[in-house]
C-alpha cells in the first residue's frame, strides 16, 4: 500500500480533480475568498490559479508529501504561498489568525470531520467565513443505497473517501452557521455528485438537519 499510497494515488487524485465540471464550482468558491486564506488540502493546487487579488496570503495545508510536490510545481499568484504539512485534525495555526478557510472536496477523506472543523472555527477570526463545495449524501433514497454500499471499498481505492457525508449537518454541528448552501447532482455517477456549496460562519453547534432540508438548486 506504501508505493500505492504515495506515488499512485496522489496522482489519481489530480488526474480525478482537473475534471473540467469542477471549473465553475472553483471560480465561485475560491473566487470568494479574501484575506489571509487557509485552504484545507491544497492537493496538487489546482484551485491556487482562481485566488483573486483581494487575497494576501494562501496557507496551503496538505498532508500528502506527493499532492505537495505537484502543486509547489502548479501555476499560482503573485503573492506568497505557505506550504503546511499538517493534519486538518490539528491545524498549526494561532487562535484567530486567518480570515478564510477553504475546502474544496476535502471533508470527504478528513477522518474525523468533527475535529477539523473544530479546528477550523479556532483559527477563524471573528467575522471570518468558511467557504466550501463538497460531495456527500444525497436527499434520493436510491442513490444513498449506492453510496452507503460503496463507500467502505470505495474508502480503500480513493484515499478514505466517504461517499455518504452529510455535509451541511456536518458542518453545522462543526459550529458554524450555514449562510448559504445549493445543493445538486453534477453531471456523472450519482452517488459521486451530489454537492454542496457555500459559505458558513462560526456559530455554536446547531441541530443537525437532513440532507433533503437544505437548499436545493440545479447544477
Amino acid at each position: 500500500m506504501g508505493i500505492y499510497r504515495d506515488v499512485i494515488l496522489p496522482r489519481l487524485c489530480d488526474l480525478s480533480m482537473r475534471n473540467e465540471r469542477l471549473r465553475p464550482y472553483r471560480e465561485r468558491v475560491i473566487g470568494a475568498a479574501q484575506g489571509r486564506v487557509l485552504e484545507i488540502g491544497v492537493g496538487s493546487g489546482l484551485n491556487l490559479p482562481f485566488y483573486g487579488p483581494v487575497v494576501g496570503e494562501v496557507l496551503a495545508l496538505e498532508p500528502s508529501a506527493g499532492l505537495v510536490a505537484m502543486a509547489r510545481e502548479a501555476p499560482r499568484p503573485d503573492w506568497p504561498v505557505s506550504f503546511i504539512d499538517a493534519s486538518a485534525e490539528a491545524i498549526p495555526l494561532d487562535d484567530k489568525s486567518v480570515d478564510t478557510v477553504v475546502t474544496t472536496w476535502t471533508l470527504c477523506t478528513i477522518p474525523d470531520a468533527a475535529a477539523a472543523l473544530t479546528e477550523m472555527r479556532r483559527v477563524l477570526r471573528p467575522g471570518g467565513k468558511l467557504l466550501f463545495v463538497e460531495h456527500g449524501l444525497a436527499p434520493d433514497r436510491g442513490v444513498r443505497w449506492w453510496q452507503d454500499t460503496l463507500t467502505p471499498v470505495w474508502r480503500r481505492i480513493s484515499g478514505g473517501c466517504h461517499l455518504n457525508r452529510p455535509i451541511r449537518s456536518t458542518i453545522e454541528c462543526g459550529g458554524f452557521r450555514i449562510e448559504r448552501v445549493e445543493t445538486g447532482y453534477m453531471q456523472g455517477p450519482k452517488p459521486m455528485t451530489f454537492m454542496y456549496e457555500g459559505s458558513a460562519r462560526p456559530e455554536s453547534c446547531a441541530p443537525p438537519r437532513s440532507p433533503g432540508s437544505a437548499v436545493r438548486a440545479s447544477i
